[in-house]
């Protein structure tokens, strides 16, 4: 978090999550949140009174100890943070301790190996870094009392190593935010007249999210005579890069850059009515909550096959998946697709279903569900 004027600037969506998970849970909750964060993307300002939360603040590097976690039943730590990863140690009698993660051991090599401002030492600095906190985690893990894992690639990975691992698929839809069956109907009727092939992009615009590759797909599409566009949704380092690369297209209206616009309020709106297929270009495997909320808003997906999508389209039959890092054959793929609007119609039902199977509400009361019972406590009835 940030601190400004006696106001915290805290990430939107973390909020909005802490309040329903309050709304459930029958006594207090605390968050720890650590200032020095230079920015927060997709924030805004609170004040004190307005988080449904107590609060601690940390320094940027400051240690956790028992002090902190004195009077508290249960701990909800991040596994993905390496200062969380000491926490057994500090448990006093009788206390709980679940992890929450995300990310594998392949994905943060991924991830710093993307990484454009890393030397070729620094990479090898970082990895053997890397290697270390990977051993912290693994300890700790088999010494907590339960794991929650975002994503099969976490689950797959990690849940050897706890005898009470959750997996759940995370995303923001609500029953409100999911297409439409007209809005589904509408969009088949476009493509079985030979409407241009709508491709979306949502998300930071980060070596990580493979931005990089949004123009060359673009590239490749003009050159084969393929009839598309592509909305780029979302803000990052690339986001200059990308803006030129749109001036050099044969023709730069194809491809608009939108910038960071509010999830519920435009991106969703937008996706569930002028989007056919999100493209995605994900070089490494995070769990990427685009994917479920695109595909509840009834697009499929034409994806890299990082870990995260080829386990997600092997259950939901949502799209289709090319070799990682080569955009050329992710986008000759789109090539074929846009001379197959059936193919389109039958992966964009699937995903649609898929992701109303796996809603936001229902697939955080799982976790909620889990962590009571670890606490011994019930959720409130009104939160159902």
């Amino acid at each position: 978090m940030i601190e400004s004027d006696g106001r915290l600037r805290l990430d939107v969506k973390f909020v909005e999550g802490m309040r329903v998970q309050q709304g459930l849970w029958p006594s207090r909750i605390t968050a720890a949140l650590r200032r020095g964060v230079s920015s927060i993307p997709f924030g805004r300002d609170y004040g004190l009174d307005e988080l449904p939360f107590e609060l601690v603040l940390l320094d940027p590097d400051e240690a956790l100890t028992q002090r902190h976690l004195s009077g508290f039943d249960l701990i909800y730590a991040g596994g993905d943070d390496f200062h969380c990863l000491g926490l057994p140690d500090l448990l006093h009698p009788g206390q709980k301790l679940v992890y929450v993660i995300e990310y594998t051991h392949e994905t943060r090599l991924q991830i710093m190996d993307l990484d454009r401002s890393r030397s070729l030492l620094g990479r090898l600095r970082g990895r053997f870094w890397l290697r270390q906190q990977e051993k912290r985690r693994e300890r700790a893990f088999r010494r907590a009392t339960a794991l929650q894992a975002n994503g099969y690639p976490a689950y797959d990975q990690y849940a050897p190593l706890c005898s009470d691992t959750l997996l759940y698929l995370d995303g923001r839809m609500t029953p409100d935010l999911f297409a439409t069956e007209a809005e589904m109907a509408a969009r088949e009727v476009w493509r079985a007249a030979g409407g241009p092939m709508r491709l979306i992009f949502s998300g930071r615009l980060e070596p990580m999210k493979g931005a990089q590759d949004l123009i060359p797909v673009a590239q490749v599409l003009e050159r084969r005579g393929t009839d598309f566009t592509l909305d780029i949704f979302g803000t990052g380092s690339l986001q200059g890069e990308i803006a030129a690369g749109m001036r050099r297209l044969a023709d730069p209206g194809r491809v608009r850059l939108h910038g960071a616009v509010d999830f519920e309020t435009e991106l969703v709106p937008f996706t569930r009515t002028q989007a056919d297929v999100f493209l995605g270009c994900h070089r490494q495997s995070d769990p990427s909550c685009t994917y479920i909320e695109a595909m509840g808003c009834g697009v499929a997906v034409a994806s890299y096959d990082n870990r995260m999508w080829q386990r997600l389209n092997g259950e939901a039959q949502a799209g289709w998946g090319s070799p990682l890092g080569e955009p050329e054959m992710l986008a000759e793929r789109l090539v074929a697709l846009a001379r197959d609007p059936d193919a389109i119609t039958r992966a964009s039902r699937n995903a649609w279903a898929f992701s109303q199977a796996h809603a936001f509400l229902p697939e955080f009361r799982r976790r909620m569900e889990h962590l009571a019972r670890i606490a011994g406590t019930n959720l409130l009835p009104a939160a159902a």
